[in-house]
């Protein structure tokens, strides 16, 4: 169970990181707009006060720490998905990584912010209420495929460090 946890919080960290890089190369090379995990932190830090839905979310109040609370929450969720994929795809996985397995749990994981994070922040499901939402849709489906190439490329460097 030990070595599960570490391979889910390395492999989840690891492709988190992967997708954050990949997301600044994409605003470099394309302006697209980088997210604002504050705001992320916002929605997490309102819920213990009884607030789970806004309308927008950048019109609530900020409080304080939210930055902080957004980039913790980015990153535990990383993990998560990472130990969805160790659970589905099974122990040997970590020791022997495949391209499928990682993209498609990458890919899956866009329902996370299509259903409840851009809901929960009052841009409708699957971002309806935003501006343009299928650029919106794109964007978060194409963030989340790297997410998944993250998971199988730090699957593959984990299983170097065995």
């Amino acid at each position: 169970m030990r070595e599960w946890i570490a391979d889910a919080v390395a492999i989840g960290m690891g492709a988190t990181i992967f997708m954050d890089l990949a997301g600044l190369a994409r605003r470099h090379l394309f302006g697209t707009p980088l997210a604002d995990y504050a705001l992320v932190g916002r929605w997490i830090g309102a819920m213990p006060r009884g607030r789970f839905i806004h309308r927008p979310i950048a019109a609530s109040p900020p409080l304080w720490g939210e930055a902080v609370i957004g980039w913790c929450v980015h990153y535990l969720t990383g993990i998560v998905f990472a130990a969805v994929l160790l659970a589905l795809a099974g122990g040997g996985w970590a020791r022997h990584p495949t391209i499928l397995p990682a993209l498609a749990v990458g890919i899956a994981s866009v329902a996370a912010p299509f259903l409840l994070m851009q809901p929960g922040m009052g841009l409708g499901i699957a971002a309806r209420r935003t501006p343009n939402p299928a650029a919106a849709r794109r964007r978060s489906l194409a963030t989340h495929a790297l997410f998944g190439i993250g998971l199988y490329g730090a699957g593959l460097a984990a299983s170097f460090w065995r």
